[in-house]
């Protein structure tokens, strides 16, 4: 199997924890190194392209705001070739304090993927939320798993269990 890409960006520290424990518990079930957490500080294209699966993981600042080291890094991510790859994304939002936002960088992202002919797995339910709008839908779906560590944190392990069990059926890797 090949090596699963997990890259994120963190201002806090919340989306570097959730990160962590994403790759402890993918680890747990395929295997010790079985995938590569990175940072996306600095990041290149050509870190990307090393994989055939890729995690993404981002949190949305204030009104609708992109972290800022993703919000350097869409000039890279728009000269990647997705056509091969399957990407998964998962998100911080805050539901209540920017409801109209939730989780908008999802669907940032999400949109580049789409664009260059990438395959997005891990859409989630939008039911147990309480938000206004976001870019992250499609449908009734988000386009990955958001999470919402200041008003739901109890809740984040439940829903990154199932949502880890989904991808991994989605990836043909369970």
């Amino acid at each position: 199997m090949k090596k699963i890409g997990l890259f994120y960006g963190t201002d806090t520290g919340n989306t570097e924890v959730v990160s962590k424990d994403l790759k402890k518990k993918l680890e747990a079930i395929l295997g010790a190194d079985t995938v590569d957490l990175k940072e996306i500080y600095k990041k290149k294209k050509e870190d990307f392209e090393a994989y055939d699966i890729l995690i993404l993981g981002m949190p949305t600042w204030y009104d609708g705001e992109l972290q800022g080291d993703w919000e350097e890094f869409i000039p890279e991510m728009e000269q990647v070739d997705f056509s091969t790859k399957k990407v998964a994304f998962f998100g911080l939002g805050d539901q209540y304090g920017y409801a109209s936002y939730f989780c908008d960088a999802l669907g940032v992202f999400a949109d580049i993927v789409e664009k260059k002919n990438g395959t997005l797995v891990g859409f989630w339910p939008t039911k147990g939320y309480e938000y206004d709008h976001s870019k992250a839908l499609r449908g009734d779906m988000f386009v990955g798993l958001c999470i919402d560590v200041d008003n739901q944190d109890e809740l984040t392990n439940e829903r990154l269990d199932k949502w880890i069990a989904q991808i991994l059926g989605e990836l043909g890797l369970k």
